[in-house]
């Protein structure tokens, strides 16, 4: 059985007064919090055991009926040390992993179920256009993100230096088999816990390219990315995710 699992313990301070008194995924976008369009689209392609890490204001989420995973250490931690509160099922079942600050629709679940490695990402090819709404310079955002003619990662999060260094954006949400988890905590165990507290997930993905494949699933339907006030006032008024 597939599951599902959705980011969601830390506060997400570039929203500013946003989030003082909600997690960032509650935030409305056209009138439904991000993270129903979340479980709306992880429902669309089938999956109905989700779970969510929780962590900042983590009685918010309750009513959703979530299976909860409590990173007690949310403001101390990363985003991986988040998912590993969610061991149990990581190292059990084929898990999707949502980050809650994004919106999407269950055709990317779909293409992340279909694919058969053990561990792939979404990401948008024509990420451009989105980029040069959001921001006055793409790069100053941007990461790196290379990949072969095979769909094989070659190259994650790194500072870009030119529009040719992207040829995707990476989207938050992953396919992980337990096989390719405990390629993650193998990884993980050779690191100090300051280490493995800072650990974000494209620094990750990044440090297991030398030694495990990561496939790139290409998405091409409607998405986006909620990071600060900003955000939210660009894809309130864009005709996306309505």
């Amino acid at each position: 059985m597939t599951k599902a699992i959705i980011l969601a313990a830390g506060r997400g301070s570039r929203m500013k007064h946003l989030t003082d008194d909600k997690p960032k995924c509650l935030n409305e976008l056209h009138g439904k919090p991000l993270l129903q369009y979340q479980l709306d689209a992880l429902r669309g392609a089938g999956i109905t055991e989700i779970g969510i890490v929780s962590g900042y204001q983590r009685e918010k989420l309750q009513p959703f009926g979530l299976y909860e995973f409590f990173n007690e250490r949310w403001a101390q931690t990363n985003m991986v040390s988040s998912l590993e509160c969610a061991a149990s099922w990581l190292g059990s079942d084929t898990v999707i992993v949502s980050y809650s600050d994004i919106f999407y629709d269950a055709s990317a679940v779909t293409a992340l179920l279909n694919c058969e490695a053990q561990l792939a990402v979404a990401y948008d090819p024509q990420w451009l256009s989105q980029w040069q709404g959001r921001f006055a310079d793409p790069l100053s955002d941007a990461e790196t993100f290379r990949i072969d003619e095979n769909q094989r990662l070659l190259e994650i999060g790194n500072k870009p230096n030119a529009i040719s260094e992207v040829q995707g954006q990476y989207m938050g949400l992953l396919k992980f088999t337990p096989q390719a988890w405990q390629q993650v905590r193998l990884l993980r165990a050779g690191l100090t816990p300051d280490q493995q507290d800072r650990m974000h997930m494209t620094g990750t993905l990044q440090l297991l390219l030398s030694d495990f494949v990561v496939t790139a699933v290409p998405y091409s339907g409607q998405w986006g990315e909620i990071d600060s006030e900003t955000d939210m006032q660009f894809f309130s008024t864009a005709r996306t995710a309505s």
